[in-house]
């Protein structure tokens, strides 16, 4: 196969997942414009939004990379098993992963915004946030990026031609919503606590 038709191929893979990532790139941000409540609620989410949707990717990119590697050197078979221990470690190390890098996050958006004088929610209120919304995320995340490769996989198409952008479509998606699922859940526990954010 030449240099055109391998460029061709990867094109061919690729281009749906880009459109979809577009798509699911406006759909994030229809969700996070409608969370102004919450953002209103919960100085300085927004300071932290960017961060974790970053995260999702990076920590989310890295496992879908580390199966398909997997898939195209043998030692990965291409279905769901979740008595396979390769899969289960690197799907729990991904999760982890993502639940730390979230929370050291919400601790440094405190700590900056706290140093600029900028007003900002407890560190406790943002480390629930970043908690919940990493740990919903991080679940469904790791679905998606299982099921799609796998499936991509088996039809005979290059899971790395797609992995990225599914990652980062399902990401952002995934992490706006739970962001606020998580923002709304703190807000509750707040207010039945009686305390303000």
């Amino acid at each position: 196969m030449g240099i055109r038709e391998t460029a061709e191929e990867a094109y061919r893979d690729a281009l749906p997942a880009l459109a979809t990532s577009a798509v699911g790139g406006l759909l994030a941000g229809v969700v996070l414009g409608g969370m102004r409540a919450e953002l209103r609620a919960i100085e300085g989410l927004l300071v932290l939004v960017p961060a974790l949707l970053a995260t999702r990717g990076s920590v989310f990119g890295s496992f879908g990379a580390r199966i398909s590697t997997g898939l195209h050197q043998g030692v990965v078979e291409p279905r769901v098993d979740l008595g396979d221990e390769r899969l289960r470690a690197a799907a729990t190390a991904a999760l982890a992963n993502g639940v730390l890098v979230s929370l050291v996050a919400a601790v440094l958006t405190v700590s900056a915004l706290t140093l600029l004088g900028s007003p900002v929610a407890p560190l406790p209120v943002m480390l629930g946030v970043a908690l919940i919304a990493s740990v919903l995320s991080g679940l469904a995340l790791t679905a998606v990026v299982l099921l799609v490769v796998f499936a991509g996989y088996r039809r005979g198409h290059n899971p790395d031609t797609f992995v990225g952008p599914v990652v980062t479509t399902t990401g952002d998606v995934a992490g706006v919503f739970f962001l606020l699922v998580a923002a709304r859940t703190v807000l509750a526990l707040v207010a039945a606590l009686g305390g303000g954010a």
